[in-house]
């Protein structure tokens, strides 16, 4: 097996597994491959795509497959895949900066290795624990890993969601200090810059 390219953390390594069926209609792995990580922040965080989709997802003479690897080799793939899913793996450096931000998805996020700080618009950061999941609604958030020695792992599915409108505000995606780092999405328009 491959090493994962591009891995900044001491943590293992992910392995992607892909089944799919053979001319028999049995199921096998269609693939396996190594994480590719991508360096982000100044390299206090890694981020390692492991699956995109549209929804529902075409599994049909491999419609998914190839629509992945159209959406990897864009290089312009946003944090949210408009109309479809993303499935990623994120490692965060001990004491890294959390970057606030907002998607206009619903997003699965389960803490794989460590613990992370889940930093809303008010009240004090909730600490995750290994396997805890938070439910992130298209809120303004950010996460940060509080040990000053150990890195983290968070796995997320992040689902592209209708448009959200709260107290007469639309809840668009604003990247925060990732702008310009992290290309939009493209499920939203740009909205007014938050306080945070």
């Amino acid at each position: 097996m491959a090493s994962n390219s591009g891995q900044l953390s001491p943590l293992r390594g992910v392995t992607r597994h892909i089944t799919g069926h053979n001319a028999e209609g049995k199921a096998v792995i269609h693939s396996s491959n190594a994480g590719q990580w991508e360096s982000l922040d100044e390299s206090s965080m890694a981020f390692n795509v492991v699956y995109t989709s549209q929804f529902p997802a075409d599994l049909n003479n491999d419609a998914d497959l190839r629509a992945h690897e159209k959406v990897q080799q864009s290089k312009h793939m946003g944090l949210v895949n408009p109309g479809g899913t993303v499935c990623r793996i994120v490692d965060f450096a001990p004491n890294n900066t959390a970057v606030v931000h907002r998607t206009q998805s619903l997003d699965y996020g389960v803490v794989l290795e460590g613990q992370i700080e889940l930093i809303l618009e008010e009240g004090e950061p909730t600490l995750m624990h290994r396997g805890d999941v938070a439910v992130q609604r298209a809120t303004m958030h950010g996460w940060r890993n509080p040990s000053e020695t150990e890195w983290a792992r968070m796995l997320f599915v992040l689902q592209d969601c209708q448009k959200l409108t709260v107290a007469g505000k639309e809840m668009g995606e604003e990247l925060g200090i990732a702008t310009g780092i992290i290309p939009p999405s493209g499920n939203s328009q740009p909205k007014e810059s938050s306080s945070l």
